[in-house]
């Protein structure tokens, strides 16, 4: 699938879930075994870890159309870089999507100098950068910024991902997931 159609796909699946009218295809004994043979996610989706944006659900799809990695803070470190490339080297996957949300407590704990572990300060420096070009100290704007931020990481991190942009029509783009009513946008 191509990213303009995953973008659509995308978009479609997110007013359902806003309109409450879910399908929830691709949920069943059927699906779970047909992707046993294996998996072509038509979108990658670089998230927060946070409890409340799942992606699967607020864009209403179902087992093995997305390509999920999610880590507090959506930032691009090795780990996730990673991740993403064996989606786009294997799986042919041609639409990456950096999803921040609303109240992310990951920027406010960098936004607050939080930490206090090794591992914690890490992760919040990766965050820091978007702290640092944001014309606002608004949790919100500073998440908007880091998820831009995250996704030209993808590019300046990973050949593979800069060459699939360039040669292979793979799109990166950045989001925003609204808390307070599920709305995503792209």
């Amino acid at each position: 699938m191509q990213a303009k159609d995953a973008i659509q796909n995308l978009k479609s699946g997110n007013a359902r879930f806003l309109e409450g009218k879910v399908e929830r295809n691709n949920q069943d004994s059927a699906r779970i075994e047909s992707l046993t043979k294996g998996q072509a996610p038509w979108a990658i989706i670089l998230s927060c870890a946070d409890s409340r944006v799942v992606p699967e659900l607020a864009f209403d799809v179902g087992l093995g159309e997305l390509f999920v990695i999610r880590v507090a803070g959506n930032i691009a470190n090795k780990s996730t870089v990673a991740s993403i490339e064996y989606a786009i080297a294997n799986l042919g996957t041609k639409l990456i999507v950096v999803m921040g949300h609303e109240s992310c407590g990951a920027v406010g704990a960098a936004l607050a100098n939080g930490g206090g572990s090794v591992s914690l300060d890490h992760l919040l420096a990766e965050i820091k950068p978007a702290i640092a070009q944001s014309e606002s100290t608004d949790i919100n704007e500073v998440v908007k910024v880091n998820a831009r931020l995250s996704a030209e990481n993808l590019l300046a991190r990973s050949s593979i991902i800069s060459d699939a942009v360039k040669n292979e029509g793979v799109e990166v783009i950045s989001a925003f997931y609204h808390l307070s009513n599920g709305k995503v946008d792209l």
